[in-house]
């Protein structure tokens, strides 16, 4: 075989080795995110009978329920957003609850687990109870493989039911604010377990006693019900909403049960002239105005499929050897004929 085609059929291998892992790389993107809209504003949402607590609960967002009106243990349990009990807030966000948990509903399906106890870490992607019951014992190990985008739909044909001090934590990267449990039926929550992510229930959730919730617990048709219990709900509320959060609904902040009294502003006493040395500097010195990051699902809600991570060593070899086979060609001598 002649110098040049031993030297074209190097680059032929080259390309077709860059463009396949090129292509790999792009093909085992996450699904994407599952927006909540204005239900994304709720630790706790229902449809009837009522919302119910005993005990000292900790809520850090909003609870609502529609169409009942019923929410009852709130005091002794202390809420940091408001209660819509019935009003137009709790109706939009529970339409908003119905196409999310259609649409989680509807994606297609990674692999079949019934039991999530004794697994090995499960990676972004979709996982399916079948015709039983989706059932956690132990601890149910995510793996985010780096990628803040990455993002767990889990589907229970029936119930979800964790055991009691079960627990959901990640590993290599990963949010609660990206995993979401539809299930067909109703959840129950075991004491003392520590949950992760947005329960998408079509009848109801039941809280056993001492559970810590890293999400939401929506039930679209049934009621929610909780025993010293604790939400931490509004780290995730940024990213799965589609509109800006209301500068009325401060994080962590306990509503309070009366008007509050806004303190007087008070007049300074004197202002104290700048020099024209500070008055110099000042003006010479740029102001950089503070732009707020993103917050919303508009910017996460698609599975990242951005390439600017480090090159694979195959592809580090496929540009070296296209490179050294066109060095190869310029090199050699030019014929005259």
């Amino acid at each position: 075989m002649k110098n040049s085609q031993i030297l074209a059929a190097m680059i032929g291998i080259a390309l077709i080795v860059a463009i396949g892992v090129l292509a790999g790389r792009t093909a085992s993107a996450a699904p994407p995110t599952v927006n909540l809209g204005t239900a994304a504003f709720y630790s706790v949402l229902a449809g009837t009978p009522a919302v119910t607590n005993t005990g000292a609960t900790t809520i850090d967002r909003d609870v609502g329920i529609h169409p009942a009106t019923s929410v009852t243990g709130f005091p002794p349990g202390i809420v940091g957003g408001t209660i819509h009990a019935g009003d137009a807030a709790a109706l939009q966000a529970k339409s908003d609850l119905v196409a999310a948990y259609i649409d989680a509903a509807g994606r297609a399906v990674t692999a079949t687990y019934a039991a999530l106890g004794g697994l090995p870490p499960l990676v972004a992607g979709v996982y399916n109870s079948g015709p039983a019951t989706l059932d956690l014992t132990g601890t149910l190990t995510l793996d985010g493989q780096n990628d803040p985008s990455s993002v767990w739909i889990f589907q229970a044909q029936s119930d979800l039911v964790t055991a009691s001090t079960s627990s959901v934590v990640f590993v290599n990267g990963g949010s609660p604010c990206n995993v979401f449990w539809q299930i067909t039926s109703s959840a129950a929550l075991g004491s003392g377990s520590t949950f992760v992510g947005t329960i998408l229930a079509l009848t109801s959730v039941t809280l056993a006693n001492g559970v810590t919730v890293n999400g939401r617990a929506l039930a679209r048709n049934g009621d929610v019900t909780m025993i010293n219990d604790t939400f931490i709900t509004s780290t995730c509320t940024a990213l799965s909403v589609s509109a800006p959060i209301p500068p009325t609904r401060p994080p962590f902040t306990v509503a309070p049960s009366a008007t509050p009294t806004i303190a007087p502003t008070t007049t300074p006493i004197a202002t104290v002239a700048p020099t024209a040395a500070a008055s110099a500097v000042a003006a010479a010195t740029p102001t950089v105005a503070l732009t707020a990051a993103p917050a919303f699902a508009g910017v996460q809600s698609l599975p990242s499929t951005s390439t600017d991570e480090q090159l694979s060593p195959l592809l580090i070899l496929a540009i070296a050897l296209a490179g050294l086979a066109i060095v190869l060609l310029l090199r050699r001598p030019i014929r005259h004929f």
